[in-house]
């Protein structure tokens, strides 16, 4: 969850980690803070909140030094406080250290390491690994053929139960970083005369387009113009060298007000992405290049299982409608972070397919790993090039959707809902769905850009809306069918940047409990389109209005809607059943974002939440 920043060069390490902390602070902003090698120790700011408290005061006291190690923390243990926050220094002064994930057997380590005289500041489990450190360096011969320092780090991780992506500096050997990782991502930036560290690659792509990514159990260690990986257990690695194509600028707000304002502004261009490349020449059907499996090995499959969590977890849900639809292939969903700890019977020619954003999602790759281990294929659909999960799947298909800032996914679930109707068309036409269907669903699929910037024209409408529920602290979302995974989408949207309390349901379950909830201080928001069931959706609407409710109706345009009926109404532009559920999700994502400003919410940094969640 929390971002690492970590450099060695010939710069000055503060400013250049300080700007890469600022990209990172979607990462977590419970507080933040850096250290720097200087002379024969350490020099150290560390400050509660946002990053700007940090860079506040920085200009106060400059740190100088070519080598350190920042962070911004979303806490797990402890609370908030500057005694808490990373780095941590070990109680003898030899040895800071930054910590993403979680050190389950910090509690025996403590207790150890008190009885060998060290002391603590803080609740952390990252001191304990800080303090570890320390002691097996305090072991090391000093004038012995290895690094004593590095060999410390490797030890101590010998002894950790649970997660980590760490930096680790000794003023002792002010001319390397060290750096390992299990469970929580650490990327290496390769730059001329300098090399840096980072949890996202977002934090360094400013300096440097050229990546290693670490795997589990690797340690490295840096210098200036060097680097070496290693395993935990010392067997040497060879490092393989990415490129990263992403435009820095697309990590930058420019002339938006926030992150998530950008970011769905930007999905018809993530949407077309998403597409290009990506239709047969007779226009018929989906071609994807990296899934490893041939026509034939698909065909084979019988039952598909996704895994995902959050907002990647509703993207299943619509893909589990649209595959059943048109590619008659049962499909089920499970919470990732259910499913790893199930023992769930799956059918020999079921195929296992795992949706991150990030493609570090900790559940979600603990449940792929499960599913490897038990022999099944498996597939990614993610947004990041390099990711863990993206690694270890057997194939996969990228998003293309650009970083996606802000911590309420936008564009990022709507790409992914794109991918899915791709991935649904492509198994039909493996199957039973003719040539003309095909044709009609990719005419659908090519004409969703244009038609997504259609419903951003509402965008003044929408916020007018908006300000008049924001006042509201409940709100029920309601939808059949392909909407009901979407009004599952529009509760948790609402509910992480405004802090509303909302509900989405099937419209039909509505009158199997949360009717109870329905008065004049509860609105509900119908998302409904055209075809058979759009009487049975009135007919909830007109429960709900007998009830005094308020109604907010999201409909497509050929929708008949009794007039006065609604107390508002945002229409979408009729469109192809494969791809409702990306249409209706841009006004709910406007709807929120204008309710979390007027309630004068920080959209981009809602309380408690980080964008990668990289721990249990």
């Amino acid at each position: 969850m929390c971002g690492i920043v970590g450099y060695i060069g010939r710069d000055r390490a503060g400013s250049i980690m300080l700007d890469g902390l600022k990209r990172l602070e979607y990462r977590g902003y419970d507080s933040s803070g850096m250290v720097v090698a200087a002379g024969q120790g350490f020099e150290q700011i560390k400050r509660t909140g946002r990053v700007v408290n940090l860079e506040n005061a920085l200009e106060e006291r400059q740190l100088g030094g070519n080598l350190g190690i920042s962070h911004t923390r979303w806490a797990t243990h402890g609370d908030v406080t500057e005694a808490n926050a990373h780095p941590h220094t070990s109680s003898d002064g030899k040895i800071s250290l930054v910590h993403n994930g979680v050190i389950e057997n910090y509690t025996g380590m403590k207790e150890f390491l008190i009885e060998k005289g060290y002391t603590f500041q803080s609740e952390t489990d990252s001191e304990a690994l800080c303090n570890l450190i320390a002691y097996h360096y305090e072991k090391e011969p000093k004038d012995g053929p290895k690094n004593p320092f590095l060999e410390a780090v490797r030890k101590s991780l010998r002894h950790v139960e649970g997660t980590y992506g760490i930096a680790v500096i000794c003023p002792d050997f002010p001319d390397e970083l060290i750096g390992a990782r299990k469970g929580s991502p650490l990327i290496i930036g390769i730059g001329k005369g300098e090399n840096l560290l980072a949890s996202d690659v977002n934090a360094i792509t400013h300096c440097t387009q050229n990546v290693v990514y670490l795997n589990d159990n690797e340690v490295v260690h840096l210098q200036n113009n060097d680097f070496s990986i290693t395993t935990v257990s010392s067997k040497n690695v060879e490092a393989v060298i990415h490129k990263v194509d992403w435009d820095t600028s697309e990590a930058e707000l420019g002339d938006y007000d926030h992150f998530m304002q950008k970011e769905i502004f930007e999905q018809p261009t993530s949407l077309k992405n998403g597409m290009r490349g990506r239709f047969s020449d007779d226009a018929s059907t989906a071609v994807f290049g990296g899934l490893n499996l041939s026509p034939q090995e698909l065909r084979q499959v019988d039952r598909i299982l996704f895994l995902a969590c959050g907002t990647a977890w509703h993207s299943c849900l619509v893909a589990e409608y649209l595959i059943e639809r048109f590619a008659r292939i049962p499909v089920e969903v499970e919470y990732a972070s259910e499913f790893r700890y199930r023992n769930s019977p799956l059918d020999k020619n079921t195929l296992v397919i795992a949706i991150s954003q990030s493609g570090e999602t900790i559940d979600t790759l603990g449940a792929l790993r499960e599913a490897k281990r038990k022999g099944y294929r498996t597939l990614a659909i993610n947004n990041s090039v390099g990711s863990t999960i993206a690694r270890e799947s057997d194939g996969g298909i990228y998003q293309h959707a650009g970083p996606e800032i802000g911590v309420a996914s936008t564009k990022a679930f709507t790409s992914q809902i794109m991918i899915c109707a791709m991935l649904a068309l492509y198994l039909g036409r493996l199957r039973d769905l003719s040539y003309g269907d095909g044709i009609e669903i990719v005419k659908a699929l090519q004409k969703v850009p244009e038609q997504v910037e259609e419903i951003l024209k509402q965008d003044a409408k929408i916020a007018e809306i908006a300000k008049k529920y924001a006042k509201y602290e409940d709100c029920l979302f309601l939808g059949r069918q392909l909407m009901f995974p979407i009004a599952l989408e529009g509760a948790l949207k609402l509910k992480e940047i405004s802090y509303i309390h909302a509900e989405g349901y099937p419209a039909a379950e509505m009158k199997h409990g949360p009717i109870a909830l329905i008065c004049e201080e509860c609105p509900s928001v119908f998302l409904a389109a055209s075809g058979e069931i759009f009487q049975k959706s009135l007919a909830n609407v007109q429960e709900v209005k007998a009830r005094k409710g308020k109604v907010i109706f999201v409909a497509s345009e050929e929708c008949d809607i009794p007039e006065g009926l609604a107390d508002d109404t945002i229409i979408v532009p009729e469109c192809h059943e494969i791809v409702q559920p990306i249409l209706m999700c841009i006004p709910i994502q406007l709807f929120s974002y204008y309710v979390a400003l007027e309630r004068g919410c920080d959209v981009d940094k809602p309380r408690n939440l980080a964008k990668s969640v990289t721990v249990e």
